[in-house]
């Protein structure tokens, strides 16, 4: 306990002296215009219309802003069907209530208000490619340059049940539902005096990726840390846990070791671990793996893959085996010198043909890298090709144990986990989450945190 209270007090001070330092010494940067000063977006020469605000959308967004704060020939518009973006990494910690949901949930309008950018919550209908004109519910929206930065959906790979039977890990929505059905299954149990099958107390996370091993390993938390003292006559043994993955190891994104560790503190959550199958079928009551054997469930969670997004089936544009644009080293779509393609949407590659993976960071460095590139061909220079950093990749398995692999150096454990809340803490773009997200963590060392179900009751 003390070496978990220094550990949470180091961080947190850390990251407070960080942000007084950033507000003090940093903080003199002034608006590009106030927001009732602001020219309206039709009426900048260049017009840069952005797609998506996702980590890719957004970082694009805030780099032309940022970028051309002391010009007025580039206005920047922002589109996109809610007016925040997930913080993924941290959206697991939802699940067992480590992390309140709003503080995952990174609001977009004031951010890229505050940097000059235009921002409208609307529904994309249609892009006219030759027009040069975005129509979004309803309204048209003139562009000089187009950045498609639409958000994954995920793909089931034409396996039946999925949809209507897995929970989907597509955004916030889905790690309430995961909790809410925990606590939904502990409160039918309690009205049956634990006479309940045990499918309904079986949870299958299908996808063995960094998603797939922190859901796991939140939903071990909740039942076994946070709802122990509310549920008093359900023995948390009695849940049990499975992730199923497809390929030979899980995390096969990381080195052999930390992947190893990974399944050895899987193990010791009571997590059973399912390698080398696939789901050929998800019904109501069980997942059927393509060994043929079942698993008698009413709780499956489907992590096992992402798609580009579908709004892209309905555009005039390359695309590849997953649907993602197809798009040159530069980042312009394949036969468009205006049209641009970053994120999950699209298949990014580096100038050797590289392919990039769809992942947080790597979005990052595209929207840097492709608002850099606008501005080149704006301002008549040649653009650069992507040249993709990766810095490596932190995966937390519970509140104090993490695997982390960072420019090549491995570690693993309790420093690690530190590693990771400061890390995304730091990485987190609403200063206000940031303080929330802290404090909370703080707190859990003397209080459990509260989990209730809100149910919608029309």
């Amino acid at each position: 306990m003390k070496g978990l209270l220094k550990g949470a007090l180091a961080v947190g001070g850390g990251l407070v002296g960080a942000e007084v330092a950033r507000r003090t010494f940093f903080w003199g940067a002034r608006p590009r215009y106030e927001p009732w000063e602001r020219a309206p977006y039709q009426d900048f020469p260049n017009k840069v219309l952005i797609l998506g605000g996702g980590f890719a959308g957004y970082t694009a967004a805030k780099t032309l802003c940022r970028k051309t704060r002391h010009r007025d020939d580039v206005g920047v518009m922002v589109i996109s069907r809610e007016n925040f973006f997930v913080f993924w990494p941290m959206l697991a910690g939802v699940i067992s209530s480590d992390i309140d949901t709003k503080n995952v949930a990174q609001p977009l309008r004031r951010a890229l208000i505050r940097d000059g950018a235009s921002f409208r919550r609307a529904e994309l209908e249609d892009v006219d490619l030759e027009k040069q004109c975005v129509t979004a519910d309803g309204r048209e929206f003139p562009y000089e340059h187009l950045i498609l930065a639409l958000r994954a959906e995920p793909a089931y790979f034409g396996i039946p049940g999925v949809e209507e039977h897995a929970i989907s890990i597509r955004g916030i929505g889905a790690a309430e539902e995961i909790r809410n059905r925990v606590i939904e299954r502990y409160e039918q149990a309690t009205l049956a005096r634990g006479e309940l099958p045990d499918a309904c107390l079986t949870f299958v996370v299908i996808g063995g990726g960094a998603t797939g091993v922190e859901v796991a390993s939140e939903l071990h938390g909740l039942v076994h840390d946070i709802l122990v003292p509310d549920y008093p006559n359900i023995n948390p043994h009695r849940i049990k846990i499975t992730l199923v993955d497809s390929n030979e190891q899980i995390l096969k994104e990381l080195d052999p070791a930390l992947r190893r560790t990974a399944r050895r503190k899987l193990a010791d959550l009571q997590v059973e671990v399912i390698n080398n199958v696939k789901a050929k079928e998800i019904t109501a009551e069980k997942v059927i793996l393509s060994d043929e054997r079942e698993l008698f469930t009413e709780n499956a969670i489907w992590t096992a893959g992402a798609r580009a997004s579908e709004k892209l089936d309905d555009l005039d544009l390359p695309a590849d085996e997953r649907k993602g644009l197809k798009v040159d080293a530069f980042m312009r779509v394949e036969g468009r010198e205006n049209v641009w393609g970053v994120g999950d949407c699209a298949a990014n590659v580096e100038e050797d043909g590289t392919p990039v993976p769809p992942n947080a960071q790597a979005a990052v460095q595209e929207g840097k890298a492709v608002a850099q590139n606008v501005l080149a061909v704006i301002d008549g220079r040649e653009p650069e090709p992507f040249d993709y950093k990766p810095v490596g990749q932190l995966v937390e398995i519970g509140s104090d144990f993490a695997v982390n692999q960072v420019m090549n150096v491995k570690f693993s454990g309790f420093i690690a986990s530190l590693f990771w809340r400061a890390t995304y803490l730091y990485k987190l773009e609403s200063p206000q989450s940031r303080a929330r997200i802290a404090a909370d963590w703080f707190l859990d060392l003397f209080f459990d945190p509260a989990v209730t179900q809100i149910r919608d009751r029309q």
